[in-house]
C-alpha cells in the first residue's frame, strides 16, 4: 500500500490531493457531513490511486509501453 501511495504521481493526482484537502477543511469549519463525504472521496482516490470507474481500471491511459506490449501481443497471436 505504501508503494502504491508513493508511486505514479501525475497533475490529476495532485489536483485531487489538494481538492480534497481544501473540501475536507470547508467540511470541517461548517460542520456539514456531505462535504465530508465528498472530501473523503477524493482522498481515497488519492490514497488509492484510482479514478471514478476504478473496475477494472477502464478508465486508465495506457501508457507507450503499454501500448507496444499489447500491440505486439496480437501480432504473436496471429
Amino acid at each position: 500500500m505504501i508503494e502504491k501511495l508513493l508511486t505514479d504521481w501525475n497533475f490529476i493526482r495532485y489536483v485531487r490531493l489538494v481538492l480534497g484537502i481544501f473540501v475536507a477543511i470547508q467540511a470541517i469549519e461548517s460542520k456539514d457531513t456531505l462535504l465530508g463525504l465528498i472530501a473523503t472521496f477524493f482522498l481515497f482516490q488519492v490514497a488509492t490511486n484510482t479514478e471514478c470507474c476504478a473496475t477494472n481500471n477502464s478508465c486508465k491511459i495506457s501508457t507507450k509501453k503499454e501500448i507496444e506490449l499489447t500491440s505486439k501481443n496480437k501480432i504473436e497471436r496471429n
